[in-house]
């Protein structure tokens, strides 16, 4: 399960990608149109700032922008860097996996080896979607919630 921390992550950066190219957006305005709260908000941006997804402007037009392209971000590594690694568990981390104290060999345990499925499923699906496919499906999503409200009216 991924935290708060990464759910408000991608729906922040999801905002700023909306904008891209468009100019910077403070964090009092990305806070307010996504209803997150300001104070966590900014210490997540500044993560993402500080591992390359985002930069910062001071001053008049100032705020946070996307370093790079929506279509050149790719999700599961911003979930890295705000939750760590992907594993449900410890022991199943591909990055640094920390073994169980419990676990009598973890070459056969079928636990583990169950929970490094799980994490390969999660990161293949993390990996291969960007913050352009999480526009496209947000685009998609509203559209559809359109077209169900005009057959109620």
């Amino acid at each position: 399960m991924i935290s708060r921390k990464s759910k408000y992550g991608l729906i922040a950066v999801l905002h700023l990608a909306r904008y891209h190219g468009r100019g910077a957006r403070l964090i009092s305005e990305i806070a307010q149109a996504e209803n997150l709260p300001r104070k966590f908000l900014e210490a997540i941006l500044l993560e993402l700032r500080n591992a390359g997804f985002l930069d910062s402007k001071k001053g008049r037009g100032g705020g946070y922008v996307l370093a790079r392209a929506p279509e050149d971000l790719r999700v599961g590594d911003m979930i890295r860097v705000l939750d760590g690694p992907l594993a449900p568990l410890r022991c199943a981390s591909a990055s640094s996996p920390v073994l169980c104290t419990d676990c009598k060999d973890p070459q056969v345990c079928s636990v583990r080896a169950l929970m490094m499925d799980t994490r390969d499923a999660i990161s293949e699906v993390l990996d291969k979607t960007t913050v352009a496919d999480l526009v496209a499906r947000a685009d998609r999503m509203s559209l559809r919630g359109a077209k169900a409200l005009s057959f109620e009216i």
